[in-house]
């Protein structure tokens, strides 16, 4: 039987897309407390059912699929750019395609100007009205107003007419940088991802005994599972070393790893590795916010998740990306032995013109993991690093980084890394990494 929570859940989830929804009104609709109402609409603005935005309101919105993150919906962008909803507040959960900026003659500005677009103008009525008749919406730069017929037109159409106080250029700059954010948002692969979904995954209960972990053996050959209640709830693990010398009828609950380790399926894959190469865990459970199963994801998934991810075409860069692209192989004398050159930008900077520690712990970083690569094939996790800042370094400055493996072994490898300007040492590194093997 489902609780009052996900009955509201669940009639939520049923509403139609750019449907506003309220506290008072789920109470009424569901016969709860407002306090029971306010917890489910929270639960489902986690889960993405809907969207709450200032001066907007709560509005049931399409759940976004990975592959179309770099989509904004028309209310996102009122957030984006402090705007206000003028009119054709019932579109706001509608996605746009393009932008457009009207900063040209009107015929040509229409030419531009399709359905799905959002034409990003100053206070010019006539191309508000044509753009919202072409099948576009409209954002008012400069906090400027438009006429009560192209509001009511707006209404009628279901676009979108939004006023901002910023100008023209700051608003373009403002939503670019944020589908630039959720482009890089789109390359960090989660554990909802990869994971093996209930349906597909063998698990035992708490009531179970020994010998039905001994018949899913044998008809899954998988040796690790999850143990759950009645309600799914996740209350331990059992893998073989349990089982071993155990009575067929003794119950699981007695034998099992109770409060297992547990990942959400909002983790990233590179946490889950980090987790699994650390706890020495082949196997990793997935719950959601109620501890329930959800699946499960196995080192292996995880390790192929990791590789494909190194093979993708860069889309959104990241900092780490901007410095680690700039790195040179100045001389590659043998395996796991190379001296690399980088140039220091005025974005790799503090306040002080000299270059940021965190830009630094990159470079040394991304050395250390260039030369273990040599050694083994796999990945790394850095465990710890002791960093000595020796001298400032001015920007424009040419860094030679020198990494020396001190020792390397089937899991770990220590590295020593030196970073010279102009044949002076600049700063210094040791750190110690796991390494996670490809099998």
């Amino acid at each position: 039987m489902a609780t009052k929570h996900e009955q509201i859940l669940r009639y939520i989830d049923g509403l139609p897309i750019g449907e506003k929804i309220s506290v008072r009104q789920i109470a009424k609709a569901m016969s709860v407390s407002e306090g029971t109402a306010y917890r489910a609409i929270k639960e489902a603005e986690n889960k993405g059912y809907v969207s709450t935005i200032e001066r907007v309101g709560t509005i049931r919105i399409e759940r976004k699929k990975k592959e179309n993150i770099e989509k904004l919906t028309f209310a996102e962008v009122v957030n984006i750019v402090d705007g206000q909803v003028l009119g054709g507040r019932t579109g706001l959960h509608k996605t746009l395609k393009q932008f457009v900026i009207g900063a040209m003659k009107l015929e040509a500005m229409m030419r531009y100007t399709d359905a799905d677009s959002l034409l990003i103008v100053g206070n010019r009525t006539q191309a508000h009205e044509l753009a919202l008749k072409a099948g576009a919406a409209v954002l008012i730069t400069g906090g400027f107003d438009t006429e009560e017929h192209v509001k009511k037109l707006a209404d009628e159409l279901e676009l979108p007419i939004i006023s901002s106080s910023y100008d023209t250029f700051t608003t373009a700059t403002m939503i670019n940088r944020a589908i630039y954010d959720q482009l890089i948002k789109k390359e960090i692969i989660l554990v909802e991802d990869i994971l093996t979904p209930l349906t597909d995954t063998y698990y035992l209960k708490t009531s179970d005994k020994v010998s039905t972990w001994h018949e899913l053996n044998q008809q899954t050959t998988h040796s690790r599972y999850p143990v759950v209640d009645l309600n799914l709830k996740i209350q331990g693990m059992v893998t073989s070393k349990d089982i071993l010398g155990q009575d067929k009828e003794t119950g699981i609950d007695k034998i099992m790893t109770k409060h297992p380790m547990t990942v959400t399926g909002k983790t990233s894959v590179a946490s889950a590795a980090h987790m699994m190469v650390w706890e020495g865990i082949e196997m990793l459970p997935v719950s959601d916010d109620s501890s329930r199963l959800e699946g499960i994801i196995s080192r292996q998934d995880v390790l192929k998740a990791l590789q494909m991810a190194q093979r993708q075409p860069q889309v959104g860069e990241t900092i780490d990306d901007l410095v680690t692209n700039q790195m040179e192989v100045l001389t590659e004398k043998s395996k796991g032995d190379a001296i690399f050159s980088l140039e220091v930008t005025p974005q790799m900077t503090n306040h002080l013109g000299t270059i940021s520690y965190g830009v630094f712990t990159t470079i040394v970083s991304d050395a250390a993991n260039r030369v273990l690569r040599g050694y083994k094939k796999g990945d790394l996790v850095v465990e710890n690093m002791t960093i000595y800042f020796i001298k400032p370094v001015q920007m424009e400055s040419r860094l030679e980084i020198y990494p020396k493996i001190l020792e390397v072994g089937r899991k770990f490898g220590k590295v020593d890394v030196e970073v010279f300007n102009e044949g002076i040492l600049v700063g210094k590194a040791m750190m110690m990494c796991q390494l996670i093997d490809r099998q």
